[in-house]
């Protein structure tokens, strides 16, 4: 009872949840129309058809997913024609038939004859059920990770509903509240048509926002730590901590930096049993590979490499995660990726499918942005390396970066008792890490990740205080503490991020390391931003890192890690700054190294 409570509260949260909004034009398409007749069958179909999909999402493999795909599209053609019916009602006398049939009976049914059949609101609920179908979180992924690991349920199809529920909840509460705003306009003002049509044109505008991908593209970049945390808490207090060895997720997933690393229980001489091992299931991409399961990886030694691709531990671990896959695919390895968003651009597959093309990355990688697999396997830290024998029994993990020749020489074992066919090599891989993946000289290194938002920041230092979600002028501090920073130019700093809102602006960081990195990206429409560094007031000449010239002058073309400077010699403190040229530009986090 306690979950299904759980998962009714999420399902509420579901509305303040960016990737809602497309939805929300089909909802208030009803909202002048009694809500018995209309808006209630037209939530019912929704929250019947999402818990549909989301089950078969759960329990019924690859395939859901283009099938999926297809309903997506054929609710996108429904609900449009549902727009262009509201919008001009003549339409579909002009259109040939059988499209002007069908156009004028979703229009009169729905709306033109002034009696709203429910069937007609039932049938765009059903629609609207699709496309919403992916907009999810933290307690959809908790639930959704339980049917994986439980199978198919009674418990798991009511715990879809009550999430189904409580977003059709705190819809319908917004839609009773429109119903009254529409009614009050038409009363006084007799703008019933122009109500009408605006509603068709809402419509019409979130059919074309799905349509091109904005509803995962442009809004994935819209801040989901607020409601993320808040569910995320949920789950925290209500379903209990996660039991075993591994340590509990906290709040929204933030990056966790070992630098030395947390190695597996015990060393390679024993290699104890840490238990079954969890669910691969939840992922919904795969990329690489069809979806892989845990019975199906069987007889085989598998590496788990929890990352996200702007985690510069992440990615100076990844070369001998790629030389491992290719050392052992032959004696009985295999490599899962599973790459676990922290950012909300991280959500985005078209931006992970690019990362493991530019990282070359052959090997299965599965898009965790549920955070499924995470939760089946109580994980915390990005990377976490999990190793797995081949009877399917947990036997080493490694949080973090470093001790690669103990993770490689349980690999070793671990393929030598499964017995392959091919002789295990006694050897390490040779690893010539360079650019952003060389190691990084932590004796040197002082300064440790800054977030750049106001959820996570410390050591903020410009002349005036941080303003939430709010464009303001900042003045850059002239000569910050060690490991502080400052904002110059007018920003707007948010719950991820802090934007550059217009002309140009700085930001001035003090620091001792090696190397200087951020998580960078354009802002809203991706138009390429230039920048320049300077390292205490000069251009980083041969300290300039793989994105910067010698001159200090760069790009920002994409979402993603940029290495600033990279230094050699006498690491000491030193003023960081690097001015943006143009905007909007956002702005993430540094790391060091």
């Amino acid at each position: 009872m306690l979950l299904i409570l759980l998962a009714y509260l999420g399902g509420v949260l579901t509305i303040l949840s960016p990737c809602i909004l497309p939805v929300l034009p089909f909802v208030f398409s009803r909202a002048s129309q009694p809500f018995v007749r209309s808006g209630l069958p037209l939530l019912a179909g929704m929250a019947l058809t999402f818990a549909a999909v989301a089950t078969l999402a759960a329990v019924g493999g690859g395939w859901v997913v283009a099938a999926n795909q297809y309903g997506r599209w054929a609710a996108l053609v429904l609900v449009a024609v549902f727009g262009l019916a509201l919008l001009w009602p003549g339409l579909a006398e002009r259109m040939a038939r059988p499209l002007v049939a069908a156009g004028d009976r979703l229009s009169q049914t729905a709306q033109g004859d002034g009696r709203p059949r429910p069937g007609a609101s039932l049938l765009l609920g059903v629609a609207t059920g699709l496309l919403w179908a992916p907009c999810a979180g933290p307690v959809l992924g908790l639930i959704l990770t339980g049917a994986a690991l439980q199978g198919a349920s009674v418990g798991t199809s009511l715990l879809l509903l009550a999430y189904a529920a409580g977003a059709a909840t705190s819809m319908a509460a917004a839609l009773l509240l429109g119903g009254r705003v529409f009614s009050a306009l038409k009363r006084s003002l007799g703008v019933g048509e122009w109500v009408r049509r605006g509603l068709g044109a809402a419509m019409l505008a979130g059919v074309a926002a799905i349509a091109l991908g904005l509803d995962t593209g442009v809004l994935a970049r819209l801040s989901t730590a607020s409601t993320g945390g808040i569910e995320q808490a949920l789950v925290d207090r209500l379903g209990g901590q996660p039991q075993g060895g591994a340590m509990a997720m906290s709040g929204n997933p933030s990056m966790m930096m070992m630098a030395a690393g947390s190695a597996g229980h015990g060393g390679t001489e024993r290699l104890a049993d840490q238990g079954e091992v969890p669910s691969l299931d939840g992922a919904v991409q795969w990329l690489n590979s069809p979806p892989l399961t845990t019975a199906g990886l069987r007889g085989k030694v598998v590496l788990v490499d929890f990352w996200t691709y702007s985690c510069i531990n992440c990615l100076r671990a990844m070369p001998y995660v790629k030389a491992w896959a290719e050392k052992y695919k032959d004696q009985g390895l295999v490599v899962v990726g599973v790459h676990a968003p922290e950012f909300a651009f991280e959500r985005d597959a078209a931006n992970v499918g690019k990362a493991v093309r530019d990282l070359g990355i052959t090997y299965p990688v599965a898009i965790d942005n549920n955070y499924a697999i995470w939760r089946a396997f109580q994980n915390r830290y990005w990377p976490a390396h999990y190793l797995i024998d081949a009877q399917g029994r947990m036997r080493y993990h490694h949080f973090g970066e470093g001790s690669y020749a103990e993770s490689e020489r349980a690999i070793q074992q671990l393929l030598r008792e499964a017995g392959t066919a091919a002789p295990v090599q006694n050897g390490l891989a040779q690893v010539a890490a360079s650019g952003v993946h060389q190691p990084a000289d932590m004796k040197a290194v002082r300064s440790h990740e800054t977030y750049l938002d106001y959820e996570r920041a410390e050591n903020f230092a410009s002349a005036e205080p941080a303003v939430r979600d709010r464009a303001a002028t900042y003045t850059a501090p002239s000569n910050p503490a060690l490991n502080a920073w400052g904002l110059a130019g007018q920003w707007t700093v948010g719950a991820e991020r802090a934007t550059l809102s217009g002309g140009s602006g700085r930001i001035v960081y003090r620091f001792q390391a090696r190397d200087v990195h951020m998580v960078l990206g354009p802002g809203a429409g991706g138009t390429p931003v230039r920048f320049k560094v300077t390292v205490d007031g000069q251009p980083p000449g041969t300290a300039h890192g793989l994105d910067v010239a010698a001159d200090g002058t760069g790009t920002v073309t994409g979402q993603r890690l940029y290495q600033l400077v990279r230094q050699s010699g006498d690491i000491r403190e030193r003023t960081f700054s690097i001015e943006f040229l143009d905007a909007p530009v956002d702005a993430y986090a540094f790391t060091f190294g």
